[in-house]
């Protein structure tokens, strides 16, 4: 099966709670997406309120992705540059795929419709993401058509003692 995926999905508490436990679930699996395990819904809570305050103003878009059985199952947050001078590209952040799905293709599939849609946008050029080092991701991004454009060393502290990489990937649309 594939998973089915919606722009801008209505906030209902079923879908709130459904990207609660996918982003929990992700981080404690080990997912480079904000926050290092162990880690609580609760926790997760006040960013993902503050990314819906984002698109309630119009300056963030939500793409989610179902599986045959309702649940949602990845996520991408596509957002807009403020910036005058940057209006032409936006940032694709919090990149999920629950961890039950690894493996099949879900990922590629999430990218390929944040891609899609940010076609849809007017005026939108690039799609910019940055990632994790140390964890292969910018191996699959670059397997996804990204390249690395930057890389900012020790730019992520996840532990003392264990500082990642800050990689710059970047998707031409043109």
């Amino acid at each position: 099966m594939s998973l089915t995926f919606t722009l801008d999905p209505a906030v209902t508490p079923a879908l709130r709670d459904g990207i609660l436990d996918l982003w929990t679930d992700v981080s404690n699996a080990g997912g480079a997406v904000g926050f290092v395990p162990p880690v609580t819904r609760e926790e997760i809570r006040p960013e993902l309120v503050r990314k819906f305050a984002a698109m309630a103003d119009g300056s963030r878009r939500l793409l989610v992705g179902h599986d045959e059985d309702g649940r949602v199952a990845a996520t991408a947050f596509l957002t807009f540059n403020s910036h005058r001078l940057m209006t032409h590209w936006i940032w694709l952040y919090t990149v999920m795929v629950h961890p039950r799905h690894q493996g099949k293709g879900y990922g590629r599939d999430l990218l390929t419709a944040a891609e899609r849609a940010a076609r849809t946008f007017d005026g939108i050029e690039a799609i910019r993401l940055t990632c994790r080092g140390g964890l292969g991701l910018e191996r699959f991004y670059g397997s996804c058509g990204y390249k690395e454009v930057g890389r900012i060393p020790a730019a992520i502290r996840v532990a003392p003692d264990d500082d990642r990489d800050d990689v710059i990937m970047l998707l031409p649309l043109g």
